[in-house]
């Protein structure tokens, strides 16, 4: 009975606290016209290599709202269904300035010519710096989530020849905060 009065005395000052706590007006967010959440990836994005005929060019992407403290970005495509026990690396792009908020159709062909200055590209899990589009084996679809990672540090101190997931953790490690884009894809 205690406790029940002690609640009941509190809530006035619980609804005062939770009315005038803040609440960010935006969220960190993850844009494409390419994409979009839930849906099927469109052909342009599907791989031109080991038996599929799609155009190979990694998604336009944009995003905003940034947490406060952010140096640069990573930009990953990831699929957690390939059959390898650890996922897939299709697409990692790091040391991407705090002033970019955009990357264009494409920005992920082999060279990197379209990337912002000083952003690299990691190499995807068939062993290139560049963007390799959807592929998956015969069977149910699998997920490609598009993440864009706000960190806490300039650079991450790796070169173009870095692997899905050394950039992985040393993303997490540094960490501000992410937005994704989960679609699908399946043959």
């Amino acid at each position: 009975m205690q406790a029940d009065k002690l609640f009941r005395g509190s809530l006035p000052a619980i609804a005062t606290f939770c009315l005038c706590a803040p609440v960010p007006a935006f969220s960190f967010e993850l844009t494409s016209p390419d994409l979009r959440e839930g849906g099927a990836l469109p052909a342009a994005q599907v791989s031109n290599l080991f038996g599929c005929t799609g155009g190979n060019l990694s998604p336009a992407l944009s995003w905003r709202n940034a947490p406060a403290g952010t140096k640069s970005f990573v930009v990953t495509v990831y699929d957690p269904d390939a059959p390898t026990g650890s996922g897939w690396w299709h697409w990692t792009v790091f040391d991407i300035p705090a002033t970019v908020k955009a990357l264009p159709r494409g920005a992920g062909a082999a060279g990197g010519n379209d990337l912002p200055q000083g952003a690299l590209q990691g190499a995807n899990d068939a062993g290139q710096p560049a963007f390799m589009g959807a592929c998956p084996p015969p069977g149910p679809a699998h997920r490609y989530i598009v993440t864009v990672t706000a960190l806490k540090v300039d650079k991450l101190g790796l070169d173009s020849g870095a692997g899905g997931a050394m950039i992985g953790f040393l993303t997490r490690a540094n960490a501000l905060g992410s937005a994704s884009i989960t679609v699908l894809y399946g043959r």
